[in-house]
């Protein structure tokens, strides 16, 4: 048993079937990523992960208690969720929202607000409004409130999307220093393969189901590719250690390439 289990899974919206008898585990110190394309259900697995939905049948657990048993400050201490859509109109300044991460606590986590705004690249923007940063910097600050409420599991949902590729390399890289140093657990959803192979392990969605968990470098065929995200690419291994993709020449009608 994990950290985090979901057992036999699934949750219909108003009828409709999004996710089907899924199981899924998080271990102390992982980091995972979520894989499929966009409306694979991605997203509804990490809100049934944080407790904000309710399944429809199956169990999830935290720490080997069912997790609406817990008090939801008590749940917010075990478990941080970070959604794709944020509230881009909250009439807060940077430094007032970050703060919010405090509120399951009455003593303080270690990493002060200051620490955590200064993180994710926006201590000089602290006392900006929310509305007058770039969709890429108010995503950024809505993760240094995640990383501030200080929870063992974070669930992240497209937490690189709107930012450019300095940021999505120095995010990804803040993740793993705090996979390493406090042993946090990481599951974040993606559809960008091409940062599937940063991750420990992979579950791939599709319809609403894992079709397919493992290590990257094993689990991520151009056969997967091909059903996953219905697109037929290339996969180059590198003798470094990279992985590359590429489209296959495809002969024209004049049987050119």
């Amino acid at each position: 048993m994990g950290m985090l289990d979901l057992s036999n899974v699934s949750f219909s919206y108003n009828g409709d079937p999004a996710i089907d008898n899924l199981c899924l585990s998080v271990e102390s110190g992982e980091f995972i990523g979520l894989i499929g394309a966009n409306g694979s259900g991605k997203s509804t697995i990490l809100k049934l992960a944080a407790g904000t939905l309710r399944p429809g049948a199956g169990e999830i657990t935290l720490w080997g208690k069912a997790i609406h048993h817990y008090r939801d400050r008590d749940r917010a201490k075990l478990v941080s969720y970070l959604p794709q859509m944020l509230d881009v109109h909250v009439p807060f300044r940077v430094n007032e929202l970050v703060r919010m991460g405090l509120y399951p606590y009455d003593i303080p986590p270690d990493l002060t607000p200051d620490e955590a705004v200064a993180t994710v690249g926006l201590a000089d923007k602290g006392d900006s409004l929310i509305g007058e940063l770039s969709g890429g910097e108010r995503r950024r600050a809505f993760l240094a409130m995640t990383l501030l409420q200080g929870a063992g599991i974070l669930l992240l949902d497209e937490p690189l999307a709107n930012l450019d590729i300095r940021f999505q390399i120095e995010l990804m890289r803040l993740l793993k220093d705090l996979r390493h140093q406090k042993h946090i657990s990481i599951v974040m959803a993606l559809h960008d393969i091409n940062l599937a192979f940063q991750f420990d392990k992979v579950y791939v969605v599709k319809e609403g189901r894992i079709i397919t968990e493992g290590r990257p470098l094993e689990t991520i065929t151009r056969d997967l590719l091909r059903e996953a995200f219905d697109v037929d690419v290339m996969i180059y291994h590198h003798e470094n250690g990279t992985v590359s993709f590429g489209f296959e020449r495809m002969e024209d009608k004049n049987g050119l390439r």
